[in-house]
């Protein structure tokens, strides 16, 4: 059964790793990796990746990516959320933090922001403002 406006933002707002796809041209299936995303309910997702990515190159010809998220406890549920990308800035550490601070235990945080910074090169914020979703709980009867 699909989910309601508020379910599915309610849902992509939780610290799920998403699968990210984007267009990756003629001859070729979509890019489709693993990420990690923030968003707020009625706001714009946004990603953090590498400036010289694959990942940000696709999604400058393509100016557009789509995220799926889902779980399989206690019933299973997915959101597919797509739409246009609206801005493209260089990351910060304190993005950087705010995403890490999502996914990691409070413990590690400090630990991980620090070599990240240090050590994955230059970053970009890609923000997508959501367009068009996909929602379903399939255990709801």
């Amino acid at each position: 059964m699909a989910l309601t406006r508020e379910e599915r933002e309610q849902f992509l707002a939780e610290p799920h790793v998403a699968a990210l796809a984007v267009d990756a041209g003629p001859a070729r299936a979509p890019l489709t990796v693993p990420i990690w995303y923030q968003y707020a309910p009625g706001g714009d997702v946004w990603i953090m990746t590498g400036l010289d990515s694959r990942k940000n190159a696709l999604i400058k010809v393509a100016g557009r990516f789509s995220l799926m998220v889902d779980r399989l406890e206690p019933t299973v549920r997915y959101v597919s959320v797509e739409g246009p990308v609206v801005e493209t800035v260089p990351a910060t550490v304190e993005l950087l933090r705010e995403m890490s601070a999502r996914y990691l235990p409070a413990e590690k945080v400090d630990g991980y922001v620090d070599f990240a910074w240090k050590n994955h090169g230059e970053q970009v914020v890609v923000r997508m403002r959501p367009e068009r979703w996909v929602s379903s709980d399939l255990g709801q009867v």
